[in-house]
């Protein structure tokens, strides 16, 4: 019930004040039964503004550090994520994955919508990273269409680190579903994931005009830290 409250009363009408959003292509999200629809991932706010535009509701597996955030930010976070009925999944650990599968496949199961970030993890720097072949495994198990999603604006609306949004217009486009019946029975087969997984991603990048780059983000990240703290504890010393 809460989700409601939230989507019409409380959250949603200051969300779309506040960002303007823009939506393309929402008649291809189907209006029943289960499917998938597969984003992006710019901003902490794509997590309120997508379900705030649909028509139906959407469940999202979320990364469990949202739920046990410490001081007043966590709590609020914690509270906003379980009143909209998202999931929490522990991402460490070899079970991770397999956990979050078993999540969305039971949110399918139930003929919603399910929302999925296959990257992973927010973009760090505004680009699109290669995804995760867990939307694969489950569109495929669940038979269910996956619907590509470009949220476009929310970088600069929020970027990483910033807590107070940006008065910045927004456009929330969906593309038309992606059918993988053709490879009904074959979540084992590591190239056929993977090739589902890489057209889901090549339709959310044609929706999105990012520039692309085939790595996880989350390992470009990890790079880019370790960087960072080898040049502090090491400083170059001029030699002049």
């Amino acid at each position: 019930m809460f989700y409601y409250v939230l989507k019409y009363v409380l959250l949603g009408p200051l969300l779309k004040l506040a960002f303007r959003p823009r939506i393309e292509g929402l008649e291809h999200v189907p209006e029943s039964g289960a499917a998938i629809v597969a984003g992006n991932h710019l901003s902490f706010s794509d997590h309120f503004l997508m379900p705030a535009v649909l028509k139906r509701r959407i469940t999202f597996l979320a990364k469990a550090e949202y739920f046990t955030g410490p001081g007043l930010k966590g709590r609020l976070t914690a509270f906003f994520f379980r009143s909209a009925g998202q999931i929490p999944v522990d991402r460490s650990g070899k079970e991770a994955g397999q956990a979050a599968i078993r999540e969305g496949l039971g949110v399918l199961s139930k003929d919603e919508l399910l929302g999925i970030y296959p990257e992973g993890t927010r973009s760090h720097d505004g680009r699109l990273y290669k995804g995760k072949v867990g939307v694969a495994v489950m569109g495929l198990k669940a038979g269910v269409p996956v619907i590509p999603c470009a949220m476009i604006g929310t970088f600069e609306a929020q970027p990483p680190g910033k807590i107070v949004p940006n008065l910045h217009p927004v456009v929330i486009r969906f593309g038309r579903p992606l059918d993988f019946s053709r490879y009904a029975g074959m979540e084992n087969e590591k190239a056929i994931l993977r090739a589902i997984t890489d057209e889901i991603m090549y339709a959310i990048l044609t929706l999105s005009e990012q520039e692309y780059v085939d790595e996880y983000a989350a390992v470009v990240k990890a790079q880019q830290a370790a960087a960072t703290e080898k040049q502090r504890r090491f400083p170059r010393i001029p030699l002049s």
